[in-house]
């Protein structure tokens, strides 16, 4: 594999902040859709294994929710089972209005989900991974140049490949991948991994925008205090549960020290 392009040697552009957010792909209609996200005693599988152990949580659409806990708490199962990835078994489990239960893939054309590793293929160039992206949700090509441009990623960064480009070039790909597709529902677990300040800044406005055009955000996050500005709620999950929420403002949680509280979440974070 050839080894990464060296940041001292490609001056990059400045973030771009010209080209909006496409509009979600379909009309959101709160009134017929009282929650983006309706989970009720929900249980999902990973194999045998129950990586929701009766989750209850609802979200509505335009929320931006962090969701926090220790590793192993459930925040990454909670986002791929939202995005239709694992098997609701009991309870109840309605995203955008699709019944996961009966048909957990309705929902996967219109929710972008972004993981611990993004979602590319190495041997293709940033700009053509985003517009296969584009393609493959069966919209306009032409929605891929805004996007790049959005997240700085024009001149030779667009024309580099994937397996080139550095970890946070590839995260900044890969938001570039959702923000073309601009998803009703995002799903973001740990985005502001390998991303520097700028970046991170860019990313909160994008979230902002996305959800004051009526997509919902859910974002997994050892960090809340990086989208605090623009949260609506942090939830705190453990074994599978939510375990509690607050504004996300900085009354909402303290600080604690670590406990063996089995509802102490975050590594000595309390829901006041």
């Amino acid at each position: 594999m050839t080894a990464p392009i060296r940041e001292d040697r490609v001056r990059e552009p400045a973030y771009g902040r010209l080209a909006p957010l496409p509009p979600p792909l379909v009309a959101l209609a709160p009134e017929a859709m009282p929650h983006a996200v309706h989970l009720r005693a929900a249980v999902a599988l990973a194999g045998r294994f129950p990586a929701l152990s009766g989750v209850d949580l609802s979200v509505d659409p335009g929320e931006v929710v962090v969701v926090v806990g220790p590793n192993g708490a459930g925040k990454t199962s909670l986002l791929r089972t939202c995005a239709g990835l694992l098997p609701v078994t009991s309870g109840e489990a309605v995203v955008l209005g699709c019944d996961l239960r009966l048909d957990r893939a309705a929902v996967r054309p219109r929710v972008g989900l972004l993981g611990h590793t993004a979602p590319l293929y190495a041997e293709l160039t940033a700009a053509e991974n985003v517009r296969f992206a584009v393609r493959a949700a069966g919209l306009a090509s032409s929605r891929a140049e805004p996007a790049l441009e959005r997240l700085g990623l024009v001149g030779r960064l667009r024309r580099t490949t994937v397996e080139r480009l550095s970890a946070g070039q590839r995260k900044r790909v890969a938001l570039a991948a959702l923000v073309a597709r601009s998803p009703e529902l995002w799903l973001l677990d740990e985005p502001h991994a390998g991303l520097d300040a700028s970046a991170r800044e860019l990313l909160a406005a994008i979230l902002c925008e996305a959800a004051a055009g009526g997509a919902t955000v859910l974002v997994a996050s050892h960090e809340p205090e990086v989208l605090r500005a623009q949260a609506t709620r942090t939830v705190a999950m453990t074994g599978g549960r939510v375990t509690g929420e607050a504004p996300a403002q900085p009354a909402g949680l303290r600080l604690a020290e670590p406990t063996d509280d089995p509802l102490a979440v975050g590594g000595g974070v309390h829901v006041a």
